[in-house]
């Protein structure tokens, strides 16, 4: 059904890409609206299986870790100076600082390159609200060390939830409350950073779904230390709802009709 909400992984490998797995990246789109939910290491390329850079009506980007930001760089470089021809700035959504933090790395001489040129920016803040074509998008601040947020989509009465990097936290769990699919992290451990806990573990992932009332957790961004069939069977312990995994390529349909999201693999 063309305005369903659809999910599809381009990638999901921490903290750097596998031989068949790009870091974190998906698109989420109903209808003909698409959106670039994070742009880990190696995303920007099977992306283009589904919308090339001229056909996102956003890039929304939940923090600047390079597993969730980096193909940023070659999508500049795409989107002003090769075969893609802009009507105007793709918008992009992310944390305070993503601008400069861009030309930062970008800019090779005296002139900041032109960042805005290919990006029309807005900053994200706990409680941001954007309307994007069909999709209604909802962000809050989430616990991983550095400014980090959690995404809320909203089309056709069905709701998905996508937890970026965090730790447990009260902002996640409020933000998914419903919510028809979330799509969680889960790490095989907690990695510390400073003393901060910074990740899920898949028993969290499948505790943060049971917690907010999810239909349906997916789990995502699984360590190199774990196997996907691991992580399930782990946060299975914690939530009795359906589990799937994010692989390279898989889209959840997300429908409008009563029962779970249907799957499919391409």
């Amino acid at each position: 059904m063309a305005d369903d909400l659809r999910l599809t992984g381009l990638g999901c490998a921490t903290p750097y890409p596998s031989v068949d797995n790009p870091c974190s990246g998906y698109l989420v789109s109903s209808g003909g609206t698409h959106v670039w939910v994070d742009a880990g290491s190696g995303t920007l390329g099977p992306l283009q299986r589904h919308a090339r850079l001229d056909e996102l009506d956003a890039i929304w980007i939940s923090h600047l870790h390079a597993d969730h930001s980096a193909d940023l760089l070659t999508a500049y470089y795409g989107a002003l100076y090769s075969d893609v021809r802009l009507t105007a700035p793709i918008l992009l959504f992310g944390p305070p600082g993503v601008a400069d933090r861009l030309a930062g790395f970008l800019t090779n001489t005296s002139t900041r390159s032109p960042v805005e040129s290919a990006f029309a920016v807005t900053e994200l803040y706990d409680g941001h609200h954007a309307d994007v074509g069909s999709l209604r998008l909802f962000s809050r601040s989430v616990a991983h060390g550095i400014p980090a947020f959690a995404l809320r989509v909203e089309a056709s009465g069905r709701s998905l939830v996508c937890s970026a990097d965090t730790a447990p936290c009260a902002g996640l769990t409020q933000l998914a409350d419903g919510c028809d699919a979330l799509l969680c992290e889960a790490e095989s451990a907690q990695l510390p950073t400073e003393g901060d806990r910074v990740h899920h573990t898949p028993e969290e992932a499948g505790a943060t779904a049971s917690a907010a009332g999810a239909g349906r957790l997916i789990v995502t961004h699984v360590g190199r230390f774990l196997t996907p069939q691991q992580a399930v069977a782990r946060a299975a312990a914690c939530f009795d709802g359906p589990i799937d995994y994010a692989s390279p390529g898989s889209t959840f349909e997300i429908a409008q009709a009563a029962g779970s999201p249907e799957r499919s693999t391409s």
